[in-house]
């Protein structure tokens, strides 16, 4: 009975033992982590992982959906590594800028007249050539502001100033 029991305990020791030798041969974090950075270094600098007990953890910004799933794949495939945590994102782009809306002339000069008109401007002409408004005359610095600012709320292309400021 003696004989099994130590027999028992002797292989309870050798199964301990032999499992901490294959444990403590594995990599470790700091192996995992070094060969990890040299993998991921390609995907730019705003890419990092951190190692703890085998799960890296990926952190960053990345151009598209492929090279995050890339990325991914390329650690799994470090020897050491247990499981990813994929906390990377993907650049998402502003859309683009709305485009410039440029009336016709003919709606610019009905446009024009008009604001002048409400704004008791004058003593300014105006012209209108593919969008783009020429002012001309002399006016006060007042109506100065005032006309170039009614020219633009027409939503010409360009305006230019020609007026002569007088006192």
């Amino acid at each position: 009975m003696r004989s099994n029991k130590l027999k028992w305990i002797t292989s309870s020791i050798m199964l301990l033992l032999f499992a901490l030798f294959f444990t403590a041969c594995g990599p470790k974090d700091s192996q995992i982590s070094e060969e990890v950075n040299k993998q991921i270094a390609s995907y730019g600098p705003g890419v990092s992982a951190t190692v703890e007990k085998g799960v890296v953890t990926l952190n960053g910004e990345l151009a598209d959906e492929m090279s995050r799933g890339s990325l991914e794949t390329l650690v799994k495939s470090v020897k050491g590594v247990k499981s990813v945590v994929n906390n990377t994102t993907v650049k998402v782009e502003p859309p683009p800028p709305a485009a410039v809306q440029i009336n016709p002339d003919d709606v610019l000069k009905t446009t024009i007249e008009e604001s002048f008109k409400q704004k008791g401007i004058s003593g300014v002409t105006f012209s209108i050539l593919n969008g783009e408004v020429t002012l001309t005359g002399e006016v006060t610095k007042e109506d100065l502001m005032k006309a170039v600012q009614a020219a633009n709320e027409a939503k010409p292309k360009k305006v230019i100033n020609q007026l002569k400021v007088i006192k």
